[in-house]
């Protein structure tokens, strides 16, 4: 999947119809106030273990909610809309920015974002498909 609006041109993501708010992972989170509005800058990076291909992103604030994580606790999340483009049809989402640096997931995609018109089989994977090879070898630091 991507975040077209975010210059983020794929990002492995995780299904998760359990969350309802799709969740990405950010980092350097700066709130600032821009023309009276509340901002908010982050970076991305797209893939595990790496900076390669990361990008920074600024938008504004849409709201602040508490998310109560799988293990139970609540914390207060910054939310932001975002473009998603998921399986070649994009939809604007509301997303949670987290630390999901311990997850093997950039991004979590929540069943709000799949009301939109996906139908999840749980047997599958990879249905929007895979980077191509060379942004994958380039993430392992091959050419």
């Amino acid at each position: 999947m991507s975040l077209p609006d975010a210059g983020v041109d794929w990002i492995k993501a995780k299904i998760d119809t359990g969350a309802r708010t799709s969740s990405l992972h950010a980092f350097d989170v700066a709130e600032f106030d821009r023309e009276g509005e509340d901002w908010v800058r982050f970076r991305v990076n797209p893939w595990q273990d790496t900076n390669a291909d990361a990008t920074i992103v600024e938008c504004p604030v849409h709201d602040r909610r508490a998310v109560r994580s799988s293990s139970g606790h609540a914390q207060q999340r910054i939310v932001v809309l975002l473009a998603i483009r998921l399986v070649d049809r994009l939809v604007v989402s509301e997303v949670t920015l987290s630390n999901r640096d311990e997850m093997g997931f950039r991004m979590l995609i929540g069943r709000e974002a799949l009301r939109k018109g996906y139908s999840v089989d749980p047997a599958r994977s990879f249905l929007g498909g895979r980077a191509p090879k060379t942004a994958r070898r380039r993430n392992r630091g091959r050419t």
